[in-house]
């Protein structure tokens, strides 16, 4: 035989080799607890949907599906955890809109969401809405606020999950829009951020309804409105920002389920299979809906061109906002 063709059958055996060690453990996966890498602190918004969803896959593989909360950088730590996490289908990463920002606004960035990770499945996407603390914000309406804040410019802070972060290109964006000029105070995610939020330490959040839909219902919150083009089934009396005044204003987050790159593929193909089983049970259905989010059926490759042209669409309104960081 011509080397040639003796290198084209190697690697034609040695991807069928590949092929059937990667059908073998994915039939034999999992074998051991599974970690969830979650970039953000306990009780945010991604926490919100990740904690329901590792309990329900508890229940469906038989293995303890853990939760590690990994804050930092605007889930840029957590991120840079994850991609170095060894590709044995035993960790994956609970990333979220967040990281389809960061490209734009930290230059030295030691991963790649696109090039990095595997896109799984797309978990959850709820709309942002405009929160605020009813005893230190008089306003009832988004009106109203804008009127309080372009009063008070340079005196009304916000917080957010973090810089970079969708509440913080949120709250850029609602200053672009409505020519005012609110401070922006970063947290270590949208549970510290709610936490001060609700103890008045800041009046107003622009937040995922994941994080902030308790609170509101608890009478904690006020919420203004959505960030969103229609109103949401879970909130039916909240008005859209448009129809408060604020067209144009559309914010929403999303999260979605990555691998680190080289996990097995069969192993990628079962964790779809099994989230995509998940998502159609009454108690994911019912939690989702709780907290303002559809249930998406985005998994794979459409998943992956979704998170290319987030990359993109941030960037966009990074360099309007003129945000940048360090």
């Amino acid at each position: 035989m011509k080397p040639s063709v003796v290198r084209c059958v190697l690697f034609t055996v040695l991807a069928v080799v590949s092929a059937v060690a990667s059908q073998a453990q994915a039939q034999s996966w999992p074998e051991k607890p599974i970690t969830f890498i979650v970039p953000f602190a306990a009780g945010g918004g991604t926490d919100a949907f990740a904690r329901p969803l590792a309990a329900q896959l508890d229940a469906q593989l038989g293995k303890r599906v853990l939760i590690e909360n990994r804050a930092g950088a605007g889930g840029t730590v957590g991120a840079s955890a994850a991609s170095k996490a060894a590709p044995d289908g035993y960790t994956f990463f609970m990333g979220a809109a967040h990281h389809a920002i960061a490209p734009s606004l930290y230059p030295n960035l030691d991963y790649n969401i696109e090039k990095d990770f595997i896109a799984v499945a797309l978990i959850a996407r709820p709309p942002q809405v405009v929160v605020v603390n009813p005893e230190k914000v008089a306003a009832k309406t988004l009106a109203e606020f804008i009127a309080f804040a372009k009063a008070n410019p340079g005196k009304l802070n916000y917080g957010s999950a973090g810089a970079g972060t969708t509440h913080h290109l949120a709250g850029e964006l609602f200053k672009i829009l409505t020519k005012t000029n609110l401070q922006h105070v970063p947290y270590r995610g949208a549970g510290p951020a709610m936490q001060d939020l609700i103890a008045g330490h800041v009046p107003v959040v622009f937040d995922g309804l994941g994080s902030s839909a308790g609170p509101i219902r608890a009478g904690q919150l006020r919420a203004l409105a959505v960030a969103a083009p229609k109103r949401v089934p879970a909130f039916p009396d909240l008005p859209t920002a448009a129809e408060a005044g604020l067209p144009g204003y559309e914010v929403s987050t999303w999260y979605g389920l990555f691998a680190p790159k080289n996990t097995p593929p069969a192993i990628v193909q079962q964790m779809a299979k099994e989230l995509q089983k998940a998502m159609q049970t009454p108690a994911i259905k019912e939690a989702w809906e709780r907290n303002g989010s559809d249930v998406p059926d985005v998994a794979g490759p459409a998943f992956a061109k979704m998170v290319t042209a987030e990359v993109e669409r941030w960037r966009k309104v990074a360099t309007e906002a003129n945000v940048k960081l360090d």
